[in-house]
């Protein structure tokens, strides 16, 4: 029962989540709806100690769906894999309810951690495809992170990251609704700082100006 419960829950996420779906069967063809239920399979052998079984079903999966998903990885609730191909979640990852995933998303480590390694990603979070997040930090709740993105540290809760390395961009402190989640409407930190120099360069040009009509005058 327990894995007629989660195909139910996978379908329903996946017709409400992408508009592409046109008939209930569709579901059946993502990846994504493949990954997460063959995973829910996976962690189970995992916990029970059949380590190798564990992993040879994992890996089966990967050639099958393109969407990489260590069998020791915590998934929570409503996870939603985009497109899927390249997505890597490692080992120790926590991944809470209601996260959005894009293809080519990695939840890695940097290769210098021990015991815990990977991300905790909490609950409502979106990541935009290609975006890496790397170490055993967590993203806070309701946040969003840029296409492309890499992020190798803290992030608070309903915060915005873009660039990389990663830079945080704070956001009011209210959920995202998921209706409100894509992946390009994001503030540009680095147009920002552009505008800013402009502007200052322009009030510099200006005093700049102001001074040597004012030498002009005393000079006469």
């Amino acid at each position: 029962m327990g894995i007629i419960r989660y195909i139910k829950e996978e379908m329903q996420i996946i017709k409400d989540r992408d508009a592409a779906i046109k008939t209930p069967l569709e579901v059946f063809l993502y990846p994504s709806f493949k990954a997460i239920i063959r995973h829910r399979i996976a962690h189970k052998l995992y916990k029970n100690g059949h380590y190798f079984l564990a992993r040879w079903y994992s890996q089966r999966t990967v050639r099958k769906t393109g969407i990489e998903i260590h069998p020791g990885a915590t998934i929570g609730k409503g996870l939603f894999i985009d497109h899927g191909h390249g997505v890597v979640i490692g080992e120790t990852a926590i991944v809470g309810d209601n996260v959005t995933l894009y293809q080519g998303v990695t939840l890695g480590g940097t290769g210098k951690e021990q015991g815990k390694r990977h991300p905790t990603i909490e609950n409502n979070v979106m990541i935009s495809a290609g975006a890496k997040v790397l170490g055993s930090f967590t993203v806070g709740e309701n946040s969003k992170i840029g296409a492309g993105s890499v992020v190798l540290s803290e992030v608070p809760p309903n915060s915005t990251v873009v660039g990389v390395p990663g830079r945080v961009v704070k956001r009011d402190n209210v959920r995202i609704p998921t209706e409100d989640l894509d992946q390009i409407h994001f503030p540009d930190p680095v147009l920002n700082d552009l505008s800013r120099l402009q502007s200052d360069n322009e009030m510099l040009k200006k005093q700049l100006k102001e001074a040597c009509e004012r030498l002009k005058k005393l000079e006469k």
